[in-house]
C-alpha cells in the first residue's frame, strides 16, 4: 500500500500538484483509520490531503482516475491470472521489443512506460508540453512550437498503435484457441491504454475556477456621460470626464477617511486607560483603544495601450493614482507587446500630465502587433518579484492576441504569487472569446473579471477595490 501511495504522489507532483512529505505522512496515517477497500473513503482521504484548493481538485480527480482506474486492469489481471498463463509475460515481451525499436527516443520510451503501467514519464512529457514557451523570434510569434511538439507525440502514438495492430494480426495468424484469446485480450488492454494516452494529449485542460467573480451589473451613479463608452468620448468630453473624476475621487477619499476613523479602533489599551484615569482620581472615564495599523493593498497594473483599449486604461490609471494614498504601493506597466514600466512617469508628474507623457515619452512600440503572450513572458521573466500575497494584479485589455500564443500558464504562475488577479475588459461581454480574443482562456486564471467600458463601471470597480 505504501509503494502504491508513493507512486501516486509521484504522479501528482509530476502534474504540478504540490504535495509535501508531511502531507504524505498524514495521508498514510489517515488510511490506517479507514477501510481502504471502500473507494469513497480511500479517495476522500487522498483528496483531503493532496488537493488543497478547489482549483486543485479537478487536477486531482484527473490523476486519480488515470492512476487507479485507467491503469487498474493490470492489477486485476495479476489477481485473476493463472500461474501457468504466459500472456502477461508475452505482453511485456511485446513492449520490450517496441522499446528496443524506439532506441533513444524519449517520447517513445515514455509511451512504452505508460503501456507497461508506469504513467510518470508520460505525465512528465504532457506537463512539458503544457508549460513549453516559445523561442524569441521577431519573424514569427505563435504557439507553433508547442503544436509541433504535440504532433510529434501523436505520431509516436500512431506508430505504436500500428505496431499493436500488427502484433494482433501476427497472433491471429500464428496462435490458436485459448492462447490466442488471451493475447487478443492483452493487445486490447494495451490499445485501451494507448487511447488513454492519446486522450490526455488532445484534451484541453483548464483549471477549475468556480470561485471566479464575474461582475455584470453596476450602479449608474452618473447619467449621460457616465454611460458613454470611453472610446467614443470627444476631446471636450474627456476634459469634462477628468473634472467628474476629480470630484468622485475627493468624495471617495472623504468616505474612506470616515470609514477608517470608525474601524481603526482595536482592543482597549489598559496602560493608557489607567494613565488617563489618574486625572479623574483613578476612575476610567476616558477609555483609550489601541490603533489598528492601516492595511493597504499593493497594486500592480498592466495596461494595454493599443487602439481603443487605451481609452479605458488612461482613466483607470487616473483614478488609481489619484487615490494612491489608499494603497501602500502602485506599480504600473504599459504594453503593446513587451511591458514598459511607467511608474516613474506618474511619480514625477501630475496624473493628467503623466498620462499624456505615456503616449509621447515612454519607450513603447505602438507600431507592434498586440501580443499578450509576449507581455506575460517578459513580465514573468523580469518583474515577477513585484508580486506577493499582498499584491492585487490588475490587467486592463481586450485579450485580443492577434492569434499568437496566449501563454496562459504564465498568468497561472503569476496568480500563484499574488493575492488577486483582476481583469478589466473594455469590450462588451458578448464579444469575449470571439475572433482572436483569448478572454475565455485568461479568465480561468483570474479571481475577478468585469467589463469596463464607461465611467460608471470604472467607479464601481474602484469602490470595490478601495472599500
Amino acid at each position: 500500500m505504501l509503494n502504491l501511495i508513493l507512486n501516486f504522489v509521484r504522479a501528482c507532483r509530476t502534474s504540478d500538484l504540490r504535495v509535501s512529505t508531511a502531507e504524505v505522512i498524514d495521508c498514510v496515517r489517515h488510511l490506517e483509520l479507514i477501510d481502504v477497500l471502500d473507494e469513497d473513503q480511500f479517495r476522500s482521504a487522498l483528496r483531503a490531503n493532496f488537493a488543497k484548493s478547489r482549483r486543485e481538485q479537478s487536477d486531482f480527480d484527473r490523476i486519480y482516475g488515470l492512476f487507479f482506474h485507467d491503469m487498474r486492469p493490470d492489477v486485476e489481471l495479476d489477481a485473476n491470472c493463472d500461474p501457468q498463463d504466459t500472456s502477461k509475460e508475452e505482453m511485456h515481451q511485446a513492449i520490450e521489443q517496441m522499446r528496443r525499436e524506439a532506441g533513444d527516443d524519449e517520447i517513445a520510451q515514455a509511451i512504452m512506460d505508460f503501456l507497461a503501467g508506469d504513467p510518470i514519464p508520460y505525465l512528465r512529457q504532457i506537463h512539458r508540453l503544457e508549460t513549453q514557451t516559445e523561442e524569441s523570434s521577431q519573424a514569427l510569434k505563435s504557439n507553433l512550437s508547442q503544436l509541433s511538439s504535440r504532433l510529434e507525440v501523436m505520431l509516436r502514438i500512431n506508430k505504436t498503435r500500428n505496431r499493436l495492430v500488427q502484433f494482433q494480426q501476427d497472433d491471429q495468424a500464428g496462435g490458436s484457441g485459448k492462447g490466442r484469446s488471451r493475447n487478443r485480450g492483452m493487445a486490447g488492454l494495451l490499445m485501451e491504454r494507448l487511447e488513454t494516452a492519446n486522450r490526455m494529449l488532445t484534451q484541453e485542460t483548464r483549471p477549475n475556477n468556480d470561485g471566479l467573480k464575474q461582475v455584470n451589473t453596476y450602479d449608474k451613479k452618473t447619467l449621460g456621460i457616465g454611460e458613454r463608452p470611453f472610446a467614443n468620448l470627444t476631446e471636450i468630453e474627456i476634459v469634462k470626464m477628468r473634472t467628474i473624476i476629480d470630484q468622485l475621487v475627493r468624495k471617495m477619499k472623504d468616505i474612506m477617511s470616515r470609514r477608517y476613523a470608525t474601524r481603526n479602533k482595536g482592543t482597549m489599551d489598559v496602560k493608557k486607560t489607567l494613565r488617563a484615569a489618574q486625572r479623574y482620581q483613578g476612575v476610567p472615564i476616558e477609555i483609550v483603544f489601541r490603533q489598528r495599523p492601516l492595511r493597504k493593498t499593493r497594486v500592480v497594473t498592466l495596461c494595454d495601450v493599443s487602439g481603443s483599449v487605451w481609452s479605458a486604461a488612461r482613466f483607470m490609471l487616473n483614478m488609481i493614482y489619484s487615490m494612491q494614498d489608499c494603497f501602500s504601493d502602485v506599480k504600473s506597466f504599459a504594453f503593446v507587446a513587451g511591458p514598459t514600466n511607467i511608474t516613474d512617469i506618474f511619480e514625477k508628474h501630475d496624473v493628467n500630465q503623466a498620462i499624456e507623457k505615456v503616449i509621447t515619452d515612454a519607450d513603447i512600440n505602438f507600431n507592434a502587433h498586440t501580443d499578450y503572450g509576449e507581455m506575460l513572458t517578459q513580465f514573468h521573466r523580469n518583474h515577477l518579484n513585484l508580486l506577493s500575497k499582498k499584491t492585487t494584479l490588475i490587467i486592463v485589455g481586450d485579450a485580443r492576441t492577434n492569434y499568437q500564443n496566449p501563454c496562459e500558464h504564465l498568468l497561472d504562475a503569476m496568480r500563484a504569487k499574488c493575492r488577486r488577479v483582476i481583469w478589466l475588459n473594455p469590450e462588451p461581454e458578448q464579444f469575449w472569446g470571439s475572433g482572436d480574443s483569448e478572454m475565455n482562456t485568461y479568465k480561468a486564471y483570474c479571481h475577478e473579471v468585469r467589463p469596463c467600458r464607461n465611467l460608471n463601471q470604472l467607479v464601481n470597480f474602484i469602490e470595490d477595490l478601495v472599500f
